[in-house]
């Protein structure tokens, strides 16, 4: 199937992904194939944070490791010292999907090379804190003065603080290092923030100010203080009998969601552009929709969100929803979310027989990173023709009234997937793709 427009069509030809369960495709699709979690014990010191020391942690992802296999030109080595983490796992994702599409950026035009990137807020870790803290304290004992900040403390914190933690430097970072002189922009949405970015590129190219994109999406709740916002505000899952299976969407004995961090960059090109050079191209990306819905007081309806964004992206691509060959859903793991999430699913799905899946059971929630995860593996997956299987999910909710693909990835033909991502605050995002 194909949607039916005259507008320039864009085609996805390179991905990356940092993730928990696998840090290049082939890692990451073996995990998917295999039923292997990225979820477990945390080694770095946001165990002693993380509810019950667990979350998707991504391993050996380091200083050293983006040295030797994502940062090769010296200036992008020096570029280390002002990124955070998230930083650094956007801007290696996006420097291995540009090595996957085989762009050459000696022959492209630069002006028309552009970046959208999603990430969340990031946040200074307290130890780096401590010092410029203590310096606004009076007398041995006492309390933060805040008075003091200004004079003493901005005095004691590293030259260059602000410009790790910003939330638009991975797409800084990322345009740099490409030398991508065409529109760039960031988005700020948690995570909402994957098909907000990639419909905002799909506007850009449909419009014709760029023939070619770097898109994706850095974020984490694996992060002492975002951890500690997640223990304080959000449901968080846990299984005793089996950590690694602590996050279990739309399972009947789902108990919350789990923290993670991770990332995922798609190549998004102008489709005549990638056929003249000859590119691999992996799918198309048809269309996308957002919407935002809450009560006055405040109160996230996230059925009503995704209700609209599925809509608003299938009649933007042309497609009606019997066209999908599955949703991969948000599928956060809590009770009232995706009790809320399968209502929409209800609704949407009405007299079709199109499955639902959710991944967040093998690598958690990494915020903005999730989404582009969740896309890339739903498009390896159908090159292979199956959907990947909802993990952790052994007991599905007989409830919610959709159907869930557990067990074991399901074999298709139909190659056109919605992939959904909401927030807490009722922002919702959908995506449309079509695998090759």
């Amino acid at each position: 199937m194909s949607s039916t427009t005259n507008k320039r069509r864009v085609v996805v030809t390179g991905v990356g992904v940092i993730s928990p369960i696998g840090t290049n495709q082939e890692a990451f699709l073996k995990s998917l194939k295999e039923n292997t979690p990225g979820i477990g014990p945390i080694d770095s010191d946001d165990r002693y944070v993380a509810s019950h020391g667990i979350g998707g942690e991504v391993k050996n992802f380091d200083e050293k490791t983006l040295k030797k296999a994502y940062f090769k030109a010296k200036e992008q080595k020096k570029s280390i010292k002002v990124m955070c983490r998230e930083i650094q796992m956007g801007a290696a994702a996006a420097m291995s999907a540009m090595e996957d599409s085989g762009v050459d950026l000696d022959s492209i035009d630069h002006a028309r090379f552009g970046v959208n990137f999603g990430a969340n807020l990031m946040f200074y870790p307290p130890p780096t804190l401590a010092e410029a803290s203590i310096s606004c304290v009076s007398e041995p004992g006492g309390q933060f003065d805040s008075s003091h900040w200004g004079d003493d403390g901005l005095k004691a914190m590293e030259p260059l603080w602000m410009l790790k933690y910003l939330p638009n430097m991975p797409a800084c970072h990322i345009g740099i290092f490409t030398d991508a002189r065409g529109p760039n922009n960031s988005v700020t949405l948690d995570e909402a923030s994957t098909s907000v970015s990639l419909t905002e590129a799909l506007n850009v190219m449909e419009r014709g100010a760029a023939d070619l994109m770097i898109v994706g999406g850095a974020g984490t709740k694996l992060h002492s203080i975002r951890t500690l916002h997640s223990r304080l505000w959000d449901e968080l899952g846990y299984d005793e009998s089996n950590p690694s299976a602590s996050c279990k969407p739309f399972d009947k004995n789902r108990n919350g969601q789990v923290v993670s961090e991770g990332t995922g960059c798609l190549i998004l090109e102008e489709e005549q552009h990638a056929k003249a050079r000859g590119a691999k191209i992996y799918a198309t990306l048809h269309g996308g929709g957002s919407s935002c819905v809450a009560s006055t007081d405040g109160v996230a309806n996230n059925t009503q969100s995704v209700t609209n964004a599925v809509s608003a992206a299938l009649k933007r691509a042309g497609l009606s929803v019997s066209d999908l060959g599955h949703i991969n859903a948000h599928g956060l793991g809590t009770v009232h979310d995706d009790a809320a999430e399968a209502k929409a699913y209800q609704s949407l799905l009405e007299g079709t027989d199109v499955p639902v899946t959710a991944l967040k059971g093998y690598f958690g929630n990494a915020g903005a990173g999730t989404g582009f995860l969740e896309i890339v593996a739903s498009i390896l997956s159908l090159k292979e023709g199956n959907i990947p299987q909802t993990m952790s999910c052994s007991n599905p909710d007989e409830s919610l009234e959709i159907d869930i693909v557990t067990g074991k990835p399901r074999a298709t033909s139909n190659k056109c997937f919605a992939n959904v991502n909401f927030t807490s605050m009722g922002q919702a995002s959908a995506t449309i793709f079509e695998v090759a």
